[in-house]
């Protein structure tokens, strides 16, 4: 799991996105579906139409890793925890321009 900050390549991605948040809910076709990730464009940041839902293997290339500390950590075990108790929560999937979901 990359931390929030995080700069990265998507699979045939040209441009750097940076990560925002890890498990994000969204809700597609009146459905709740989580995804690994969501990010914004590097260098110019949150513009709320433009925001991306992937998930690990959309990802490329790691250019830069964001920081991490022991809240980083402990976030790690909670989120792991978190998912094991929302098995019925269906995790999203990048089948379409990712800015369109």
């Amino acid at each position: 799991m990359l931390p929030i900050g995080s700069i990265i390549y998507l699979k045939d991605g040209t441009r750097q996105m940076m990560i925002l948040n890890r498990g994000p809910i969204v809700v597609i076709e009146r459905e709740q579906r989580y995804f690994d990730y969501s990010a914004c464009e590097y260098p110019i940041g949150l513009i709320q139409d433009k925001i991306l839902y992937f998930n690990e293997e959309n990802i490329d290339e790691v250019i830069f890793e964001g920081y991490s500390d022991d809240k980083e950590k402990r976030f790690e075990t909670v989120y792991k925890d978190w998912l094991e108790q929302n098995l019925e929560l269906k995790k999203g999937i990048v089948d379409r321009p990712l800015n369109q979901l």
